[in-house]
């Protein structure tokens, strides 16, 4: 570092003398404003912190190089630094970012994953010291696996670093995250400084909340966020409309002619440079690749378009991500969230948007990975909607689509993302985490689990009576058994499921075959796809023949092959949507501004969903009669119209969710609109006992285990609301 610029920054002078000779090594002009905070929070203070800035804005080495500046020279045996990353790939990335700047320090940085060799994890048992990167899951594979271990491993734990903090909190596998955590304090009796990083955060107290609990601290985390501001967006919106009648070309694209359209757009404007396109789902990625990569054949050119999703094989996607960080030819890559994540990929010109973004954090997270070396984001979002005839349904014919993602873009722009649910039961996690700590001690009494797991744990929102119900419900189960002197030990199925690689994750694994070709692993399917020898199908972005089929091992052989079909991912119910991203959408169709970032199809589209939102007079009222039944447009999120619609449901209204709508049958708007005045008089509402009254409750992946009353909590706190705000009641 120039010495002008060394002289005017007081966080350098805080730093360990051979990490100051890195930077200059480096040829740093200046430090980040973020990295000139947490050097000072984290060497001055001895508490938490949160360290938040937009992506490849600095934040890894905000935290790590005052870290590493407590490290060198410390020969401690046990690791020092425990950095828990949500993904692979992006362990694999920081990895390869933290070794310059510790091998120079002479401080070891270890992996630990399921790709890691045997060898090497080994290795990190024997002589643990240094940093070690690793996912919850094999975090928890530690404790079940090497449990009388743990203690010694982390004897010289001095920080847990978070990464992606945003992406753990308010889920099954943040809770993983959080019991583990709290254990591993357990088992060193002290507490260890937690530092969390993420370029999207909303609540900030509800991010300190979720990197560690109230009941577990003294005083609230440190918050670095930075204050640079950005280069500027540059944002354009596309419509597409769905053809009422296919001409020759669109009968060639039989399955979705605006994605063809879409396609061909992409194809003009994004070639010769590098680029992201988040297309949402996999299936999409797929069929969006497979065209792009025939345009590019059929106008013989290099090929410069490729999928990314997380079916593929690691070793497909180490290839895209390191041909874009190496930036020596135009490069496209087609994405599901696999690279929304802080993964290093270099330079990426634009980011591209297909469909309804997941949310405006989703978005935001995105748009970040655009805009670098002092250049504006680029952001093309491309919306498709249908053509709208008579038959249309009113919450078709306003154009939801479209508006939904005005909304999320316009509440971006005001720096707004969703705040992350809190106070959840988790009781599927809580199953997990009970084998789990019954592993890692070789058996625990009731009493001692509810004291670790719920009283000073993450669980805390479990009463002991629930939980009491619980481990009987588990015993019922063949899980675990009770010994005379209270001890819980795993009972046989209990054992089974223990000792099976599919316990450490928190989240449900589909079943899935593996996909190879000429001996190399390509990915995994779902078995839900019907698949057959001589049958055909589109992955990684090519087409491929199935020559044979192992059902037993699970194994499909493939050879290229000209023709293809898109196979069946996972189906899903999307992402739930926020009530403010709903106000919003009802306060653009009661405009009469048109964003600019709207090209000229997009801003008809919005005339049109904005003229028939006029014709079903919704701005002067909520219900609307359709055949024998009505529609009710409350202006929800989706938590508090599943609520609404569980009300309903219990009042033997048949009703289903429909985008915006509430469609119920057999009613007319009239006494729609009484049912409804009588639901909102109930809150708050008994979430859990409305809960008792919905049909399935089964969704997380110990939830059959659970009992009743746990499992009813559970889905009350993820699905339901106990006192939804107001509904926007048009008068």
């Amino acid at each position: 570092m120039p010495p002008s610029a060394s002289e005017a920054s007081s966080s350098f002078a805080l730093l360990h003398e051979r990490v100051r000779r890195w930077i200059w090594d480096q040829q740093w002009s200046e430090l980040r404003d973020v990295q000139e905070l947490a050097i000072q929070t984290i060497l001055r203070g001895d508490g938490d912190a949160i360290v938040t800035a937009a992506t490849a804005a600095g934040k890894t080495e905000a935290a790590f190089l005052p870290i590493c500046s407590t490290l060198v020279g410390d020969a401690a045996p046990g690791v020092q630094v425990l950095y828990v990353g949500p993904l692979k790939a992006l362990i694999n990335d920081q990895w390869r970012r933290l070794d310059g700047l510790c091998e120079s320090l002479e401080i070891p940085v270890h992996r630990w994953h399921g790709d890691v060799t045997m060898s090497a994890r080994q290795k990190l048992i024997r002589d643990p010291h240094g940093i070690l990167l690793i996912t919850p899951e094999s975090l928890e594979a530690l404790f079940v696996r090497r449990g009388s271990e743990v203690g010694r491993i982390f004897a010289a734990l001095r920080f847990v670093v978070i990464d992606e903090l945003h992406a753990f909190i308010g889920s099954e596998r943040g809770m993983q995250l959080q019991s583990l955590l709290h254990r591993l304090e357990r088992v060193l009796h002290r507490r260890v400084r937690r530092v969390g990083l993420s370029a999207t955060l909303g609540d900030m107290t509800v991010a300190a909340n979720f990197l560690r609990p109230p009941n577990d601290r003294a005083q609230a985390p440190a918050i670095v966020k930075s204050e640079e501001a950005g280069t500027g967006v540059k944002l354009r919106l596309y419509g597409f409309r769905h053809p009422l009648h296919a001409d020759d070309e669109t009968k060639k694209e039989k399955d979705d002619p605006t994605l063809a359209s879409i396609a061909r757009h992409l194809f003009e404007h994004l070639r010769g440079s590098n680029h992201l396109v988040f297309a949402n789902a996999r299936g999409r990625v797929e069929g969006l690749t497979d065209r792009l990569a025939r345009m590019c054949n059929e106008a013989k050119l290099p090929q410069e378009f490729f999928a990314h999703h997380g079916s593929l094989s690691r070793e497909l996607r180490f290839e895209v991500e390191d041909q874009l960080k190496r930036g020596e030819r135009p490069l496209t890559v087609i994405c599901t969230s696999t690279l929304e994540m802080g993964i290093d990929i270099g330079a990426v010109k634009s980011v591209a948007q297909i469909g309804v973004p997941p949310g405006v954090a989703a978005l935001r997270q995105r748009l970040g990975r655009s805009g670098r070396r002092g250049e504006p984001a680029i952001l093309r979002i491309y919306i498709q909607e249908e053509t709208v005839t008579d038959r249309s349904a009113p919450q078709d014919a306003i154009r939801a689509t479209l508006v939904e993602t005005i909304a999320m873009v316009n509440l971006m722009l005001e720096k707004w993302v969703e705040p992350p649910l809190a106070e959840l039961v988790h009781g599927s996690t809580l199953v997990q985490q009970l084998l789990s700590l019954i592993a890692q001690y070789g058996g625990i009494t009731a009493a001692d689990a509810y004291a670790l797991l719920c009283a000073s744990g993450p669980f805390r929102h479990v009463p002991r009576a629930m939980f009491t119900s619980l481990v009987e419900q588990l015993e019922t189960r063949e899980l675990i058994r009770r010994e005379r002197d209270g001890l819980l030990l795993h009972d046989e199925k209990g054992e089974k499921v223990v000792n099976h690689h599919d316990f450490y994750s928190a989240f449900k694994s589909p079943d899935e075959y593996r996909l190879v070709s000429g001996g190399r692993q390509l990915g995994t399917l779902p078995i839900v796809n019907p698949v057959s020898e001589g049958s055909f199908l589109i992955f990684a972005g090519r087409r491929w023949r199935i020559v044979a089929v192992d059902a037993e091992k699970r194994v499909i052989d493939l050879v290229p092959s000209a023709a293809g079909r898109l196979p069946i991912f996972d189906p899903s119910d999307g992402p739930d949507v926020h009530d403010r991203v709903r106000r919003e959408m009802l306060a653009i169709y009661t405009s009469d501004d048109t964003p600019v970032y709207l090209d000229a199809e997009a801003a008809d589209l919005l005339h049109e969903g904005r003229r028939n939102f006029a014709r079903f007079a919704l701005a002067n009222t909520n219900f609307i009669a359709r055949g024998d039944g009505a529609l009710y447009f409350p202006w929800y999120g989706t938590r508090a119209m599943n609520t609404l619609a569980q009300q309903l449901a219990a009042r033997e209204i048949k009703v289903s969710m429909e985008g915006l709508a509430l469609v119920a049958l057999h009613i007319t708007p009239d006494a729609l609109r009484d049912a409804v005045d009588a639901c909102e008089r109930e809150r708050p509402i008994d979430t859990i006992a409305l809960a008792a009254k919905v049909k399935n409750t089964l969704e997380e992946k110990w939830d059959w285990a659970l009992d009743d009353a746990t499992r009813f909590a559970s889905y009350a706190s993820r699905k339901l609301e106990r006192n939804p705000m107001p509904s926007a009641r048009a008068r």
